[in-house]
């Protein structure tokens, strides 16, 4: 296991799986630091042929700035990028 992050603890952690057979998506989310960095993770992913799961928008069921977007890698993953700020 090993673990990324600033000090003094890590906050993104990547392990082997240890439990079930055959492949599980996992869901790998990205806090950015404002909307047009997620904006710039979306557009990269879409040149480089990621498939779209859900282009960036507002998520209020998550809470108001909630800003995200959803992209499959060439794994089969759900990674996100999302930023919480107003803008």
């Amino acid at each position: 296991m090993i673990g990324f992050g600033i000090p003094p603890r890590p906050d993104f952690w990547i392990a082997p799986r240890d439990s079930g057979e055959g492949f599980r998506e996992s869901h790998i989310a990205f806090t950015a630091p404002d909307r047009a960095t997620v904006q710039a993770f979306f557009d990269a992913g879409v040149a480089g042929g990621a498939e779209v799961l859900h282009a960036p928008q507002v998520w209020p069921e998550y809470h108001a700035h909630y800003f995200g977007t959803f992209l499959r890698d060439p794994d089969g993953n759900n990674v996100e990028a999302v930023s919480h700020t107003p803008e």
